[in-house]
């Protein structure tokens, strides 16, 4: 525990507080010794100016504003774009200290700052092979569970050790050991928690304890459906497209959501009738297909239910009925192709709010056909296309009160009015994140309770619902514990 004499630790939050994106933390162990875990992007209504999409409100969100001469390190618990996007943005800042993160994500991560690079900053080769050669020399991989020392000054002794989050493959929560003459604090970052039994990952375990917790909160207000009830309506989805010739279009996310969707396709290939055994499962994403290689790759750190499925010969990544599309006219000619051909089909394409990407030239091609379904796995941001169908499509009993009038819904893609006659299913319990019970045992599982938790990368009723469930433990309720909604 810190002394009451010292003004150290101190936590300040660049990020991921008014909702959850742009995570970024700063942990000052000392006047001299400063951390960062995370420094991801701001996306959404979070960028701020109009609608979040004025590219000079952009730049400037996105600019380190803070003073980077006392950072010894950055600390990356994973890859997704709003915990590592302004990396790009840090480094032009100054920053040539170290990149900590799991071996996995050292992997991962090149791939996901040279599309941010991309998109967001130049297509030109050379500068982005320079920019990615820079981030090389400063990552430095951890293997999970071992102490690390870090550079410090002020006579600290800090260590860092990474430990398995469950989100996706490389996540990992960070616990950071600090001693000083006058205290000595251990705080933990969360980073984003999974749930138990996700796919492929194992579930996270909480530490052995903490006096600070910084704990993420996107679910602080759900309770997720359990892995049997969402594998049934998965395959009820899919019924629907076996049973009429269709296809089933799933908006994803390109890493994580992605593979885990696979993992549980080729289960119910695998157990499936001879209809199933026809079933064309089809990732049209270039960058799904490249995180989804780098995953294969990366076998040891699957859980021990994957590892069975290997050992019984089985390739929950790359089974048979399995087809990946490339190239843009591939992309194309496969749309073509499933909007007139009878034969069942499920594709994952990016976005996964289905607001763009090749997802919309399925959603054009075949929104208005009964004969296929849109299957959404993930949370739809309002003002979203996925956020429309979701709310009016055909088989939804909302209307649009006057707006739309009645059965089938529509949406407006690039100035078209679609109806809605595809089925439109939704299954929230595919969410990467853990849900409140979940973030609430990670607390209570710990053997010594921090005596601060500092609730950050939520939306408010989330932040505010998780804080009434925390304040309901024992050690909460003894006032040994102050657990703030962190701003």
């Amino acid at each position: 525990m810190s002394s009451s004499k010292s003004k150290f630790p101190q936590f300040i939050h660049h990020g991921a507080v008014d909702g959850v994106t742009g995570s970024c933390h700063r942990f000052i162990a000392s006047e001299n010794c400063h951390y960062l875990i995370d420094c991801g992007l701001f996306q959404g209504d979070e960028l701020g100016g109009e609608g979040g999409s004025g590219g000079d409100s952009v730049l400037q969100k996105h600019q380190i504003e803070f003073d980077l001469t006392h950072v010894k390190a950055l600390i990356v618990t994973h890859v997704h774009i709003d915990h590592i996007g302004r990396l790009p943005y840090l480094m032009a800042a100054g920053f040539k200290g170290p990149i900590y993160c799991s071996y996995p994500s050292a992997k991962l991560l090149p791939l996901v700052i040279e599309d941010a690079l991309k998109i967001g900053f130049t297509r030109d080769k050379t500068l982005i092979k320079n920019f990615l050669k820079q981030v090389d020399k400063q990552l430095k991989p951890l293997p999970y569970g071992t102490w690390q020392a870090l550079e410090a000054e002020d006579g600290l002794q800090v260590k860092l050790k990474l430990q398995r989050a469950g989100h996706i493959l490389g996540s990992a929560y960070v616990e950071l050991d600090v001693k000083a003459n006058d205290y000595a604090h251990r705080a933990v970052f969360s980073g984003d928690l999974g749930a138990p039994y996700a796919p492929l990952l194992p579930a996270p375990r909480s530490p052995y304890k903490a006096d600070t917790l910084v704990i993420e909160s996107t679910y602080g207000d759900k309770l997720h459906d359990d892995r049997k009830g969402r594998k049934k309506r998965l395959k009820a989805a899919i019924e629907h497209a076996i049973a009429n010739g269709g296809t089933v279009m799933v908006p994803a996310f390109s890493i994580g959501r992605t593979q885990e969707l696979l993992y549980e396709l080729e289960e119910l290939i695998t157990k499936g009738d001879e209809r199933w055994q026809s079933l064309e499962v089809i990732v049209d994403s270039p960058l799904a297909a490249k995180f989804t290689e780098v995953y294969k790759q990366l076998k040891p750190y699957w859980d021990a239910e994957a590892h069975k499925r290997l050992a019984a010969g089985r390739h929950p990544l790359s089974f048979d009925n399995l087809y990946t599309v490339d190239s843009h006219k591939e992309h194309l000619s496969t749309v073509n192709y499933l909007a007139k051909s009878s034969r069942p089909a499920v594709v994952l394409a990016a976005s996964g709010m289905a607001n763009g990407g090749r997802i919309l030239n399925y959603l054009k091609a075949m929104l208005a056909n009964p004969r296929h379904a849109v299957l959404f796995v993930g949370y739809q941001a309002r003002g979203t296309y996925g956020h429309t169908i979701q709310r009016y499509g055909s088989n939804n009993l909302n209307d649009r009160q006057g707006e739309q009038g009645g059965r089938p819904g529509w949406v407006d893609i690039d100035g078209k009015r679609l109806d809605i006659n595809a089925q439109v299913f939704t299954i929230s319990g595919y969410s990467a994140h853990a849900d409140q019970k979940d973030l609430v045992n990670f607390v209570k599982r710990m053997r010594h309770w921090p005596s601060q938790i500092r609730i950050v990368h939520g939306d408010e009723p989330a932040k505010f619902a998780l804080q009434a469930a925390l304040l309901q433990l024992p050690v909460a309720q003894a006032e040994d514990m102050n657990v703030i909604v962190a701003s």
